[in-house]
């Protein structure tokens, strides 16, 4: 056993509680995947296929537990204050970037209680339609959108996972760049407005990739284009917003994504082990081919690769943020 993964091992198991280690035999209680959000959603899928792999490297059980409410606030406090030496975080542009540009009360601090461990995926997004209203409004390409929109301010509904949630946030920055006017109802949750979108109550959304990507494969959504830099290997002939959008949306990309952290008070030598051990991980190929099966883009990329992320995030949405005047204290 390498000295690295010595060291990690026996800080993992002096962080165990008493009775455990009193327990000649037994193993260090599991190391904990905190994922902020409900179940099914991106952040779960990527953690629940990672945490196997990262337990083949590190020896030690790895489970992965959800943590949902006001928007990841929650599960992300949690481990912010966690000082067990065993617990991580499945963050996101969410709990890193943009809440803390909402919220005044926010319950952690995204960069002085956090250590960037590696950057997981790109989520895309995309843009949906319910299909019979593409119909009438003559839309099969964005451009179209972009037209019957234009036509008629504020008639088309568009729907949002929540107020200030990245699925509004790429909305807004849509209607900035084309100076169009669409009607944004916010739900509780993306679930409900995809299904509000599919039932034919709301006109469109931008939905994550992964939880669209069954619906639109079934016909219950048009998929107009995706909102990363570069097209998605899970469907490969949709054009990304700025090859659709014309001169308006050159330079749009509004992608979420997943990078794992722990907390600031985790040791230098067992950070570097998971820094290592992760990025390895997601450079195996079995684990890729899952994720981008499920519509995300793997990075694999290093703590500092991921915090100068969050910097870059938090300037461009502060300034969309500011341009749409979105108001949320959560």
């Amino acid at each position: 056993m390498s000295p690295g993964r010595r060291a990690l091992l026996l800080w993992l198991a002096a962080a165990a509680s008493p009775a455990v280690r009193a327990q000649p035999g037994m193993p260090a209680r599991p190391l904990r995947i905190v994922v902020p959000y409900a179940a099914d959603g991106a952040a779960d899928q990527a953690a629940r296929l990672l945490a196997p792999e990262l337990q083949k490297r590190l020896g030690q059980p790895v489970v992965v537990e959800n943590r949902p409410g006001a928007d990841g606030n929650i599960g992300t406090a949690e481990v912010a204050s966690a000082a067990d030496g065993r617990t991580l975080l499945m963050g996101s542009l969410g709990t890193h970037a943009v809440n803390p540009l909402l919220s005044r009360r926010l319950p952690y601090d995204p960069v002085a209680d956090f250590a960037p461990v590696c950057l997981v995926a790109t989520v895309p997004l995309v843009l949906v339609m319910n299909p019979a209203t593409a119909r009438a409004q003559g839309v099969r390409r964005l451009a179209d959108l972009v037209r019957a929109a234009g036509a008629q301010p504020g008639r088309l509904h568009i729907a949002s996972s929540g107020s200030g949630n990245p699925t509004h946030l790429a909305g807004e920055l849509f209607m900035r760049l084309t100076r169009i006017d669409l009607l944004h109802f916010p739900y509780r949750s993306a679930a409900s407005a995809q299904q509000d979108v599919i039932a034919g109550n709301m006109d469109l959304m931008f939905d994550t990739l992964p939880a669209a990507l069954s619906q639109i494969r079934a016909g219950r959504l048009l998929a107009l284009a995706v909102t990363s830099a570069r097209r998605s290997p899970s469907l490969p002939a949709l054009p990304t917003v700025e090859e659709a959008g014309g001169l308006a949306l050159q330079g749009y990309e509004a992608s979420a994504w997943l990078g794992l952290f722990a907390p600031s008070s985790l040791p230098a030598e067992p950070l570097a082990r998971l820094q290592r051990d992760s990025v390895a991980a997601l450079a195996g190929p079995a684990l890729r081919e899952r994720l981008t099966a499920r519509g995300m883009l793997v990075h694999g990329s290093g703590g500092p690769e991921l915090a100068a992320l969050i910097s870059a995030e938090m300037t461009k949405w502060a300034r969309v943020i500011q341009l749409s005047g979105v108001q949320v204290d959560r």
